[in-house]
């Protein structure tokens, strides 16, 4: 059965270019994001993980680990890793999974039916500190992920745990949000003391709460 969002996020123990993980252990208390990739020494792949590389940083001042997958073996991993650091001007610092039986990629659903059975979806998951998958992505192969993106739906994910908002489109960290229709009009002042403004019952701004 394909997973959905809000099943829990299915535990594995897997070796990786820096040792043996048990997934949920490898987590602990904080936020996960899993990402897959078709094969070592393809171009798309090597400038996304180069991208991540540069931003691991940035997902950990959020309490973020990254790791990503792919189903070619350990040595394979580690010479790519070699040229993703030289091509992309980047040290990749976060472990990589060989996968070469596919056991996670198909714990993972990540085999599409109608491609090679050597090569996985790109897809991505964010996983919440309560081991629920949060979000799940899928990109074609031609399309190189948007890594902001993820950050962005990280910063929203974090903000929406914590406060009774939601986040409108094309939202950024430090914008304005949404109060969720569960809030009634008398708690905002409450809940929301910085103020907030009405459009239409159904649709009542307030400043990032955390801000």
């Amino acid at each position: 059965m394909a997973l959905r969002l809000g099943d829990e996020a299915p535990n594995f123990t897997a070796e990786t270019t820096q040792g043996t993980v048990n997934f949920h252990d490898w987590l602990g208390d904080g936020w996960g994001i899993l990402f897959s990739h078709p094969k070592d020494y393809t171009p798309v792949c090597t400038t996304e993980l180069g991208t991540m590389a540069k931003m691991t940083e940035d997902f950990k001042r959020r309490n973020v680990k990254v790791l990503a997958i792919s189903v070619d073996p350990l040595d394979s991993h580690k010479g790519w890793v070699k040229d993703i650091n030289e091509t992309q001007s980047c040290n990749v610092s976060y472990p990589i999974i060989a996968d070469p039986e596919k056991k996670v990629a198909n714990l993972y659903d990540m085999i599409h039916p109608n491609a090679l059975d050597n090569m996985t979806v790109r897809s991505v998951f964010i996983i919440g500190p309560d081991k629920k998958i949060k979000l799940m992505l899928t990109y074609p192969a031609s399309t190189g992920r948007n890594f902001q993106e993820l950050l962005r739906v990280v910063d929203s994910l974090q903000l929406t745990a914590k406060f009774k908002v939601a986040t409108p489109a094309n939202w950024k960290d430090g914008e304005d949000c949404i109060i969720t229709p569960a809030v009634v009009d008398a708690d905002i002042p409450k809940l929301f003391p910085k103020g907030h403004r009405v459009v239409k019952p159904y649709l009542r701004y307030t400043p990032q709460p955390n801000r």
